[in-house]
């Protein structure tokens, strides 16, 4: 699945920010081509809130152990939590310990900076992890839904209908 696939199918998702920075805008270069996944109901970027999914084209400073920066690499990130965590890598996020090859494609891994507060990533997804990685986003985005609902219990969603 090509990276543009994978933001099409979060941008199918009820209630689905897509922020994808480019020349010309408010963001640095160093964002630019990225992706950054956010549950935001009212169409805005949330401002105080990290995004749930990301996508990174490139070497960032201190995130540099999957070789991001040759042409045609890429990585899909996702906060999923500890419980699903664990159940993906074996590990506990806070106590990740087994060595791993950042660089490898196609294998879900924890995130090389930010897996021990519940990060995953696949650099390259493909037919190994293309299903694992959709369903962790769309997963990821029911549980921003959930915690965006218990923050703002009377904001109801706009395609919703009826008194609130």
């Amino acid at each position: 699945m090509s990276m543009e696939q994978i933001i099409a199918s979060v941008r199918d998702l009820d209630g689905a920010f897509v922020l994808v920075p480019g020349p010309g805008g408010d963001f640095p270069e160093l964002a630019w081509g990225d992706a950054f996944f956010y549950y935001a109901p009212d169409g805005r970027m949330p401002e105080n809130t990290q995004p749930y999914g990301t996508i990174i084209t490139k070497n960032h400073p201190d995130d540099t152990a999957c070789e991001l920066d040759p042409p045609g690499r890429w990585r899909v990130n996702i906060h999923v939590g500890r419980v699903t965590f664990q159940e993906l890598i074996g590990e506990d996020p806070r106590a990740i310990s087994r060595p791993r090859d950042y660089t490898a494609t196609d294998t879900v891994m924890p995130h090389p900076v930010y897996g021990a507060l519940g990060w995953i990533c696949v650099v390259n997804p493909a037919e190994g992890t293309t299903d694992t990685v959709v369903r962790l986003l769309h997963s990821a985005h029911e549980t921003a839904r959930a915690r965006f609902a218990r923050r703002h219990p009377r904001q109801r969603h706009p395609r919703q209908q009826g008194p609130a």
